[in-house]
């Protein structure tokens, strides 16, 4: 198998029936989130991460844990928000397009502008359903969101009262907005960002144990690290500047956990530390809004009026592109779709219309109201190990221009994208456990809102990881593998691609996903 798995739990000793009740609650008082943007989970080391590796081994190691497709930062933020994928949240990209927000280009999924004009075009809705912070305010319970990075926003975005005891800080911004030159005169300035991006992390979670934390660790809170992310980015998995950033969130992630120590509340509280993708490596660069020009499409990215029937909008993710078909035209959705199969970036087609060599966007849960008619996840290709014995995979990005090969980058279905890390130790979780059934971010949140016995009051997509918990859970059944194929015979040649999953519980994992094409001989 591809991606290697170090140990392994029986699943005959976990894939049990009991009779339980509709909830049962944990014991511990409190619930820490720290997510580590970015980190693999062949990186947890003794040598390289000694904190996290001890917390994996006192607690629950994760051993078969996924991203949600598309693999990006601002999907997985919204997914450890609310437990929904993005058919459901509502977040489907890190860039998307929608002209209800601003017609003539995309924007960040995570900007407070954009964000704010979501929810006012939207009544509150831009995120379309709860997050686990706010759940956790309406039952009465204290939060704090901290995050050198702007996603932290989405955690809990509303606007409050200036004496809010749930205060929010997200890359250079606070809620309520008088906390902001509180805490800059208290820290000094939030620092520029730098590889490794340290002193911004460094930063942040000096906000959240020193202020945030100053007169109580609240019910609820959320560490948002930007490494190893930052520095993978801009020097490449496994390089110099990659490792030391590992160092620095393993710090992070100590500082944490000592200050729980000094204030008495470690054997009293839940400790989740994930991240929201792994990392791949970009092997090309490549142009999918110059392949449909040159196939006579009107295809852009930047616009100077809005598009008019026809047009097609391209939105890159590097990874992962979207293609917004003004007026929604079969004909030129079905040309962008052939246009597309005959590319070598391509790796799998997700397409709104029933289209030959295409999956539809319920398959990857990306038919939300606002989505794309076509969504393209570009191709990869394994390589051998690297000196270190880390397995590498190349990709050929698309629309993610401030990279260059050697970089890593993400948002595919590659393995290594999809497969990342998650670590539980606390009271409510069962100790040096290796879980080998398969898990997910969409399952983070349905697992502590069933340890708070909350209920959500929206239905969730994610599982509770009963398998992993001292407490009762609900049953868990036997996973099941799937492998979906879909294929187009074109006059000049045949497309072909493939999504492998497992499903467990009602919750499908993706595993991978990828595609090629095979011209003709004439």
């Amino acid at each position: 198998m591809f991606f290697r798995l170090t140990r392994f739990v029986s699943l005959t000793a976990i894939a049990f029936a009991v009779s339980l009740p509709v909830f049962a609650a944990g014991t511990a008082k409190h619930f820490v989130l720290v997510v580590w943007d970015g980190m693999r989970p062949d990186f947890v080391t003794p040598e390289l991460t000694p904190t996290l590796w001890q917390l994996r081994e006192q607690g629950v190691w994760f051993a078969n844990h996924h991203s949600v497709f598309p693999t990006s930062t601002e999907v997985n933020g919204a997914v450890l928000a609310t437990g929904c994928f993005p058919q459901r949240n509502g977040v489907l990209a890190n860039r998307e397009y929608r002209r209800e927000i601003d017609p003539l280009k995309s924007y960040e999924t995570q900007a407070l502008q954009p964000v704010r004009r979501g929810d006012a075009v939207t009544g509150g809705k831009y995120l379309r359903v709860p997050t686990l912070a706010e759940l956790v305010q309406k039952h009465g319970g204290a939060t704090a969101v901290a995050g050198s990075k702007a996603v932290a926003f989405l955690h809990d975005r509303k606007e409050r009262a200036e004496d809010s005891p749930d205060p929010v800080w997200f890359a250079d911004g606070a809620l309520p907005q008088s906390r902001f030159a509180e805490l800059t005169n208290r820290f000094g300035a939030f620092p520029a960002a730098v590889v490794p991006n340290s002193p911004r992390d460094t930063w942040t979670t000096r906000c959240l144990t020193e202020a945030f934390w100053e007169r109580g660790v609240p019910r609820y809170s959320v560490l948002w690290l930007s490494e190893p992310d930052h520095s993978q980015h801009q020097r490449g998995v496994g390089s110099t500047n990659a490792l030391a950033a590992l160092r620095s969130s393993d710090n992070r992630l100590a500082t944490v956990l000592q200050e729980l120590e000094r204030r008495s509340v470690r054997d009293e509280t839940d400790i989740v530390v994930v991240s929201d993708h792994g990392f791949s490596t970009i092997g090309e660069m490549a142009s999918s809004v110059k392949a449909l020009q040159a196939a006579g499409l009107n295809a852009r990215t930047n616009l100077d009026q809005p598009p008019v029937t026809g047009d097609v909008v391209v939105v890159g993710n590097s990874g992962t592109v979207l293609f917004y078909v003004t007026g929604g035209q079969r004909a030129v959705i079905k040309r962008t779709v052939t246009t597309l199969q005959r590319q070598p970036n391509a790796g799998v087609i997700f397409s709104r219309l029933k289209l030959p060599g295409t999956f539809p966007l319920a398959e990857a849960r990306l038919d939300s109201p606002a989505a794309p008619d076509v969504v393209m996840a570009v191709g990869w290709t394994a390589k051998p190990d690297d000196a270190d014995g880390h397995p590498r995979v190349h990709i050929r990005s698309d629309g993610y221009t401030q990279a260059n090969r050697g970089n890593g980058t993400h948002t595919s279905l590659s393995p290594l994208d999809l497969h990342n890390t998650a670590v539980a130790c606390g009271p409510d979780f069962r100790r040096g456990l290796t879980n080998a059934l398969p898990s997910g971010n969409v399952d983070i949140v349905p697992t502590l809102l069933w340890l708070m016995n909350i209920k959500s009051p929206e239905p969730l997509d994610g599982r509770v990881l009963s398998e992993t918990l001292s407490v009762d859970g609900p049953r868990v059944r036997e996973p099941k593998s799937v492998r979906r194929e879909a294929k187009a015979d074109l006059p000049d040649g045949v497309w072909q691609q493939h999504l492998k999953f497992t499903e467990l519980n009602g919750v499908c994992y993706l595993d991978e996903g990828n595609g090629g094409w095979s011209p003709k001989s004439k």
